[in-house]
């Protein structure tokens, strides 16, 4: 598989498992404010995570600045 389906598979796998665990986790009766939160919290965290696979797996050494000519 190439690398950016990977990538896009692992953030909706991490999206699923997050929201069916705080869907467990939440007291019973849900309203429509509470699967907001939920959508919203497993999006941040789907992000983060994939934000963090790319940092750890890119080859360059320094990620964040690019050295310009002088």
């Amino acid at each position: 598989m190439p690398r950016m389906a990977m990538l896009a598979l692992s953030g909706v796998c991490v999206f699923v498992v997050v929201a069916a665990l705080m869907v467990k986790l939440m007291p019973a009766p849900l309203r429509e404010s509470d699967y907001m939160i939920i959508g919203s919290v497993a999006t941040l965290v789907a992000l983060l995570v994939l934000f963090l696979v790319l940092v750890v797996t890119t080859k360059s050494s320094n990620i964040f600045f690019k050295k310009r000519r002088k």
